[in-house]
């Protein structure tokens, strides 16, 4: 007999961020389709989807646009390469990304994730830099900041700076400048200190994600880009996570009016249906990758399936979506009612504290000792009351697709509040004590 999915998957797979012997000693949660904010088991359970599929789902699951774009695609062609070919989806959501995106980004290089946006970023600025010669070409270094998260490949990792994800790969890693997050006048000092060789900064524009949903103060990255300018940096905003109206406009940018010279984009591009990336530049940065053949200025970088046709038309209808349901419009009430919801959330007395930006959501439960699970625990009991949620370490996350309707998101939050009391409530008083 064909064994049953649950041991299928303890037999075979292996899950990421996941410790799996813990993993094994539980019954896994098997998901078989979605609809709107829900999500449903195999045994025909419904749960909101409170992590909107990692924070990339944006008008909900199974929306008839994307379906429809899809399947049409599928009618077409499935897939063809880029190295030697192109294809009208692949212009056509170029031309629009330029057109959403801040102003003098001009050039969209497609990837498939947001870890290798971020890395072709770091490509781009290193090998601009050394292109342009004399003394740039000693800017062979990046700032990064602390408590940062640009994914998991290596030269992201290298800019990565939380070392419980970070810290085992450093052997392997090239060598940094780190710099206080949120901290403008910490990053004037190593620019000061390294400026002549340094090729750029990289920072996630208002929010640092998996760092736990942690805020920028006002103003800082308008900060870093004017000390970009002053020192000759270029100026890279990793907008994975906040881009696409997690923020509460379509780019986090965009609320202190900042161009970055590179911006990377993935997560929410697709609307939560396929992998899919993008790193726009400037005219700038494109112009110095051009010469004849033999001056070998090509960008050397590519994926076999870079601007896939499939995910370049859930694409386009993600976009066509924003635009007819006017989105990032309807979303304003909803943070706000967010924000009011979350206010009793914080006066909760096992809540440290609650960070909101957007419908980017952190519930910080304070310390607890690691073999309490405290954030698992949440999750584990958010499950029983009908939402799946996934917590950073003792950080609960919340962060729906856009789409939640007002209702379901009282629901959510309901539900994150009765699960925290409950899981506080769960965990042996004596090792709390001890935690306290």
């Amino acid at each position: 007999m064909q064994p049953g999915h649950a041991q299928l998957d303890r037999d075979h797979v292996w899950h990421p961020f996941t410790q799996q012997q813990g993993w094994s000693e539980e019954e896994p949660l098997m998901i078989e389709r979605g609809e709107g904010s829900y999500l449903f088991d195999t045994e025909g359970r419904r749960y909101l989807d409170g992590t909107a599929a990692l924070w990339c789902n944006v008008h909900g699951h199974r929306h008839p646009t994307i379906d429809r774009a899809v399947r049409g695609q599928l009618d077409r062609v499935a897939h063809t390469t880029m190295l030697g070919l192109s294809h009208p989806g692949a212009t056509e959501l170029a031309a629009r990304l330029v057109e959403l995106a801040p102003e003098g980004l001009s050039r969209v290089f497609y990837s498939d994730s947001g870890s290798t946006a971020a890395e072709i970023a770091l490509k781009i600025a290193f090998q601009f830099q050394q292109q342009r010669g004399g003394a740039d070409a000693r800017r062979t270094k990046f700032v990064r900041l602390r408590e940062a998260y640009h994914g998991d490949t290596i030269g992201s990792i290298s800019v990565g700076g939380i070392d419980l994800f970070h810290s085992t790969y450093r052997p392997l890693l090239f060598e940094t400048h780190v710099a206080e997050a949120g901290d403008a006048a910490d990053l004037e000092r190593v620019l000061s200190a390294h400026g002549e060789e340094i090729a750029g900064v990289i920072v996630e524009p208002l929010v640092q994600g998996a760092a736990g949903i942690l805020l920028q103060p006002e103003g800082y990255l308008t900060a870093a880009r004017e000390l970009c300018d002053r020192f000759g940096v270029l100026l890279i905003c990793d907008e994975v996570a906040t881009g696409f109206g997690r923020t509460g406009t379509m780019f986090a940018c965009e609320q202190e009016g900042v161009a970055p010279d590179l911006m990377c984009l993935a997560k929410g591009i697709t609307g939560g249906y396929l992998p899919l990336a993008a790193t726009l530049t400037s005219e700038e940065i494109y112009e110095e990758f051009l010469g004849d053949y033999e001056e070998f200025k090509t960008f050397f970088h590519g994926h076999t399936y870079t601007g896939n046709p499939l995910a370049c038309a859930a694409a386009l209808a993600n976009l066509d979506i924003f635009e007819r349901e006017r989105t990032i419009e309807r979303l304003q009430p909803k943070i706000a009612l967010l924000e009011e919801l979350l206010a009793e959330i914080a006066a909760m007395p096992e809540v440290a504290e609650v960070r909101q930006k957007g419908f980017m959501v952190g519930i910080d439960l304070g310390d607890h000792d690691a073999s309490l699970r405290m954030g698992h625990r949440v999750t584990v009991e958010a499950r029983k009351r009908g939402a799946f949620i996934r917590p950073l370490g003792n950080t609960v996350v919340l962060m729906p697709p856009l789409s939640i309707s007002e209702d379901e998101l009282r629901e959510l939050v309901r539900i994150a509040a009765g699960s925290i009391e409950a899981a506080l409530a769960s965990a042996p008083p004596t090792e709390l004590r001890q935690a306290a």
